[in-house]
């Protein structure tokens, strides 16, 4: 976490520097103490920051939240009450990571998630651009269309014009100047600095110059950011009514709470993760974790509901962060700066900040989104249209539940289409029309299925085979015995049912399926990856070979992949990892190529596995009666042979000592040669990519060589390297 701090403490600024007037702009919008959203920051920035799986995402109190809030004081009649039903939620969010219910997000379409990033871009920019001018009514962090204050988001704008100031439009515009001419000249002094810190200080000084000798342009308090001052201690922290934990109003807003909380959570974290330039995975269970503690500790104490936050999360990753570090160091400035830093703080330009956030708002709401997002087609454009135009016309939650069912009315469409084969046969009784059923048969496919049976012509022969079905919905064998005694029978259609059971119930043995998820995938170690490995291997050598469920295996990593391990073997056909090490679909990357070598196709390869993939074990496997290697001892070098005999070589002559003419075919002597060109394969990989080095040195990632002996079926593996360079083991 401490690799990245030069990295981490200025983004860490910046974010603490939007924060703050973002804190206070939430607990203005809900209707709570000024000084509960500082407190709900600090626990989001440092507690949450530690306890989360993220690197980037950061926590704090959501505008998405605010009118949940406002309704739940309300109807509770008072805020230590209100208090409670938040150290409850809490909880409830930790009992939700302990079930495992993160696995919600999976279900959440990308397109979706798209819009969401997509429009609160552009909310950003909206909400922004009044106090880019001056006109600082509207808190900094009401993001909902429709404001407390009888205006929304567009009469806002216009606005502007009777209320802006010359002196806050100056210092945006001189803002988003440097920010611009800063990010691409990168003066080497200010190196270290990122631009938005440089924004601030630049917005203190022109409005100091202006209080100066420009006072018509002086920026006053209210459009300063506003610290409130701490008078005792007695007025910051607020603690919950235990007394009414038996009503059923705390309960009822604590369940909602926590729902509201747990889904804007899981939206934002997958957001976040699609803005992560190294696509970083973060396990959802263990975020709610992490949420549900924040949040009994911010009602303990006085704060309001914590969540991922997108527009602090966004700041984090466009200022440079790299690892939560950059989230909890903002947590700690949150406390720090209202104790010690408040009249300092006061000095900056709410336009100057808004600078910040139009800026971050147009990363991510860019053209170029649109683009690709259309070319995908018409089902996956409207679902992400849809969903910003919600968000912008209500809030981040409804919106998003609006994007997510129309995209649920288009997956209904897509499902209307015939899940299964129809085709017309020819046989010697006549023409034959035959429907396969896939493996799953859902509701979801009865229209499509009774359309097509009741539309088949009177007198038809039809052949309706089910043998490949583990599971066949009740409403489906509903349609099927309707169609099998009344309208069949009616239009004469002679009707072959087969290979349909008596009942169909979903059973683990059935719907049980060896893949692994991308958490599952992280929290293997190197070492339990090539135990997994022997054990396959063990398996296949003694001819018990675990079953597949290969057409389960296609359904479960339909919509990604979490492989364990890559192997890059030899094209010998008798050595396919798959099939050597027992695994399943989507549990092996194997790059083969001829004799094992290495070139930089395969080094791309094999660094994309670990970075993006999240491979965590790297196998060479070299086997016996190796074609390539026989051919580089022989001195083949016909054609583009000289490619491949050329780079085994080397192993040949580190074996000089030990080869003779004569003693080529000896098998001992191949062998050799084939293992020591495996270890000239794992030495030129760690010589030629310092990204794989830096992985083994870390102990992240582990490489290791293997020798497949092609009559018995079993592999060696060798751990003992010799050390290559600067003393590093290459295991």
């Amino acid at each position: 976490m401490f690799s990245k701090i030069k990295n981490d403490l200025p983004s860490g600024l910046v974010v603490f520097l939007v924060a703050l007037p973002l804190c206070l702009g939430v607990a203005l919008a809900s209707g709570a103490p000024l000084l509960s959203g500082v407190i709900s920051g600090v626990i989001g920035g440092v507690i949450v920051g530690i306890l989360s799986h993220s690197s980037t995402s950061v926590s704090g109190p959501a505008a998405g939240l605010v009118t949940l809030v406002l309704a739940a004081i309300a109807g509770l009649g008072d805020y230590h009450t209100f208090l409670l039903a938040v150290f409850l939620a809490g909880f409830i969010q930790i009992t939700i990571g302990f079930l495992r219910g993160g696995f919600i997000a999976n279900y959440i379409p990308s397109n979706v998630i798209q819009g969401l990033l997509a429009s609160i871009g552009i909310i950003l920019i909206l909400k922004q651009i009044p106090h880019a001018v001056g006109f600082d009514v509207d808190p900094e962090e009401d993001f909902i269309f429709f404001q407390k204050d009888g205006e929304n988001t567009f009469s806002e704008l216009f606005n502007i014009i009777n209320f802006f100031s010359w002196g806050a439009v100056f210092i945006a515009v001189s803002s988003l100047a440097l920010i611009f001419t800063y990010d691409k000249a990168k003066w080497k002094p200010l190196k270290f600095l990122p631009s938005p810190v440089l924004v601030i200080l630049l917005g203190v000084f022109l409005n100091g110059i202006f209080q100066i000798y420009f006072p018509g342009l002086y920026l006053s308090e209210k459009h300063l950011v506003s610290i409130p001052n701490i008078k005792n201690w007695e007025s910051v922290f607020f603690f919950p009514n235990f007394s009414a934990i038996l009503d059923s109003k705390v309960w009822y807003f604590a369940f909602t709470i926590a729902a509201f909380a747990t889904l804007e959570t899981l939206l934002n974290l997958d957001a976040v993760e699609r803005i992560d330039p190294h696509k970083r995975l973060a396990s959802p269970n263990r975020e709610l974790v992490a949420q549900g503690i924040g949040n009994s500790l911010s009602g303990l104490i006085g704060g309001l509901p914590i969540t991922s936050v997108i527009v602090r999360s966004s700041v984090n990753i466009y200022a440079g962060a790299e690892s939560k570090l950059s989230t909890i160091f903002h947590g700690i400035l949150l406390s720090v700066s209202v104790v010690f830093f408040g009249s300092f703080l006061n000095l900056i330009p709410l336009s100057s900040l808004a600078i910040i956030l139009i800026v971050t708002g147009f990363k991510l709401t860019n053209l170029s989104l649109y683009k690709s997002i259309y070319n995908k087609g018409i089902y996956q454009f409207l679902p992400f249209i849809a969903t910003i135009i919600a968000i912008i016309f209500t809030d981040l939650l409804t919106g998003v539940l609006i994007g997510l069912s129309i995209s649920f009315i288009f997956i209904l469409k897509n499902n209307y289409k015939n899940p299964f084969s129809v085709e017309t046969e020819t046989l010697n009784i006549g023409e034959t029309i035959r429907i396969e059923l896939p493996n799953q048969v859902s509701f979801l496919n009865r229209a499509s299925i009774k359309d097509t049976l009741w539309a088949l012509p009177e007198n038809s022969k039809l052949i309706v085979d089910a043998s490949n079905c583990n599971f066949i919905d009740h409403d489906i064998l509903e349609v099927l015995e309707e169609f099998k005694t009344v309208v069949s029978v009616e239009k004469k259609i002679q009707l072959n049912l087969i290979g349909l059971k008596d009942s169909y119930e979903l059973s683990d043995q059935v719907q049980f399926v060896n893949i692994l998820d991308k958490e599952a995938q992280q929290k293997l170690t190197p070492d339990e990856i090539l135990d997994f490995l022997k054990r396959g291997n063990e398996r296949f050598v003694k001819g018990k070979w675990s079953e597949k469920y290969f057409k389960h295996q296609v359904n479960a990593t339909a919509f990604g992949q979490n492989p364990i391990a890559v192997v890059l073997s030899c094209i010998d056909s008798r050595t396919s990892p798959e099939i050597i090490f027992d695994a399943g679909l989507g549990d092996i990357i194997s790059i083969r190529i001829a004799g094992n070598i290495v070139n930089e196709e395969i080094l791309g390869s094999l660094e994309l596995s670990c970075d993006k993939i999240g491979t965590k074990l790297i196998v060479v496997l070299g086997h016996s009666n190796c074609g390539a290697v026989s051919s580089a001892l022989y001195a083949l070098r016909e054609g583009n042979i000289a490619s491949i005999t050329n780079k085994i070589q080397k192993a040949i002559d580190e074996s000089e000592k030990i080869i003779h003419p004569i003693q080529k075919e000896n098998e001992h002597i191949f062998n050799h040669v084939v293992k020591a060109n495996v270890k000239n394969s794992i030495q030129e990989i760690l010589t030629k990519s310092p990204f794989l080095l830096g992985k083994v040195n870390s102990k992240e990632i582990k490489i290791v060589s293997g020798f497949y002996d092609t009559s018995s079926g079993e592999v060696q593996f060798f751990e003992s390297i010799e050390p290559v360079g600067k003393g590093k083991n290459l295991i």
